[in-house]
């Protein structure tokens, strides 16, 4: 097979087959088609609305997403040549207002370590001969053969009052985020921010101004499926953000503000903004807005919607995504004495464990909505991150986690990377039984990163339960410091084929290396 082609044989099977036994969809993360949906009587042709973007890319597979103006049928084109010569036809899912106009698919049998060009359509209902213009993406397959890797992560975006700016092109940090040709993208929550509205113009202390674009949508706190589906559409309007998606396939998590504000199942909010106080009904509404605008495929193994999940890219990677939200107990003072799975569960405990043990990659990131040594209060007595500023012995939720790191200790499990989010500043710690009250683990790194487009703070006090240091921070001089401002970080994470070094990478809004650490890979 040459460079320039797919191999069509094998995505052609997939196809066939997925076709055989769904209907003409492929199965993997789609929707299935609404029957009894009347057609929106529109003119012209179906068309794309925002963008494309491909997600969970992983064994020779990647889940696609698109969303048409009106109920159409999704196309795509498949091909390792950007000007799609010798493109496979795969069909997919058909879009209806049960999900905004939005599908999603798998397409599955791409070759690994290429770059694989995709371009969508929306087919009409009605007559397959009529199709909007075509909207092209691009992801990048590992696995195979040893290679170097390169990718990013960060989250928070658009929070605090911090929106879409036009007079940028849309979110600042975007077009550097672009210009690292990254393998993948790793969002580490926050994805959007429903309970942040936006106003017209922010006025900045030295007279400039920061422009948002407004959606009736995001000018309230998000209620309804509708509100929570908009702030979704909201980033994509952001067009250099569309275009960073479309170039760059991502791993997505979900952390509070895709909900509220340090949500907890269970809750009933104290909020006068809220007309619905009951947190698990607009948790459920959030969900479902959250699978409608994000490529996640369904890989998952848990049972009650949870979204985590491992991606094994090739021999040097596998990447544990975490949900550090969706079982969370409730904010009190993290103080207590007995483990109850307060920020895991059982069940995802133990997923996590087996899948690290059985991994065979040099690397295992493993993705986390919290940082593990920072303290994050939730107003003035309750803590809503892992750690609480007690020094002693784990307490709360962190003998959840002096569980997973004990495990890893014992079954001889190194080379674990944790990166994070959260708390909007960028910072790189090691953690040191040698410097710790609890001293049953390795040592290793945690590296935090973020925002994208939010209000920058920090830096967080750190609890020396597990012995954190930190070794670098950089942080605002003020709370909610603008994009306008810098302070807006993302980090890079590289591994060397020959070496199977990894080196960790942080950068600024224009795109600048602020540290840089390598680390190289323990043996067993």
């Amino acid at each position: 097979m040459s460079s320039g082609e797919i191999d069509r044989r094998t995505v052609v099977r997939a196809a066939a087959l997925a076709a055989a036994t769904s209907g003409g969809v492929l199965l993997g993360g789609g929707p299935a088609s609404a029957r009894g949906v009347p057609a929106l009587v529109r003119r012209g042709r179906p068309e794309l609305t925002h963008g494309v973007q491909a997600g969970d890319v992983h064994a020779g597979q990647a889940t696609l997403w698109g969303r048409a103006d009106r109920p159409a049928r999704l196309v795509a084109e498949i091909s390792r040549d950007p000007s799609f010569r010798r493109a496979v036809t795969v069909p997919g899912p058909r879009v209806t207002p049960d999900t905004d106009l939005t599908g999603q698919w798998t397409v599955r049998g791409l070759p690994p370590g290429t770059d694989v060009h995709y371009r969508l359509r929306a087919v009409d209902l009605h007559d397959p001969r009529r199709s909007g213009r075509p909207v092209s993406g691009r992801l990048r397959t590992l696995g195979g053969r040893r290679r170097d890797v390169r990718f990013l992560w960060s989250g928070d975006v658009a929070g605090q009052g911090w929106g879409v700016n036009p007079d940028v092109g849309g979110f600042r940090i975007a077009d550097a985020m672009a210009r690292r040709d990254a393998d993948f993208f790793l969002c580490s929550g926050d994805t959007v921010y429903a309970d942040g509205p936006v106003q017209a113009s922010v006025p900045l202390s030295d007279g400039r101004t920061w422009t948002n674009l407004v959606t009736e949508e995001k000018s309230k706190v998000a209620e309804t499926l509708a509100e929570y589906r908009g702030q979704y559409r909201y980033n994509l309007e952001a067009e250099n953000w569309r275009a960073f998606l479309a170039s760059t396939a991502q791993v997505t998590q979900w952390d509070d503000h895709e909900v509220t504000n340090n949500w907890y199942p269970g809750e009933v909010l104290d909020d006068a903004r809220y007309t619905e106080r009951r947190v698990d009904v607009l948790a459920a509404r959030a969900r479902r807005a959250f699978h409608d605008y994000v490529p996640v495929a369904e890989i998952s193994p848990d049972r009650v919607g949870r979204v985590y999940r491992v991606l094994h890219q090739g021999p040097l990677l596998d990447v544990f995504v975490l949900d550090m939200r969706t079982h969370k107990d409730p904010n009190t003072a993290n103080d207590e004495t007995s483990g109850d799975g307060g920020v895991l569960g059982a069940e995802q405990t133990r997923w996590l464990l087996r899948e690290l043990r059985a991994s065979r990659a040099t690397w295992k990131v493993i993705a986390a909505d919290l940082p593990i040594g920072l303290v994050v209060p939730d107003g003035s007595s309750a803590q809503e991150g892992l750690a609480q500023g007690d020094a002693g012995a784990p307490r709360g939720r962190e003998i959840d986690i002096a569980q997973v790191l004990t495990a890893l200790q014992d079954a001889g499990i190194r080379n674990h990377v944790w990166l994070t989010a959260d708390v909007h500043y960028t910072a790189a710690h090691h953690y040191s039984p040698d410097r710790a009250a609890y001293q049953r683990f390795d040592p290793f790194w945690e590296f935090v990163s973020g925002p994208l487009n939010a209000g920058a703070f920090g830096p967080n006090r750190l609890d020396a339960t597990f012995g954190p240091r930190a070794e670098f921070v950089a942080a605002p001089p003020t709370p909610n410091t603008g994009p306008a401002d810098g302070f807006q970080f993302f980090g890079e994470v590289e591994i060397d084929a020959v070496t199977q070094a990894l080196t960790v990478t942080l950068r600024d809004v224009e795109g600048r290396a602020l540290y840089t650490r390598t680390l190289a890979p323990q043996r067993r």
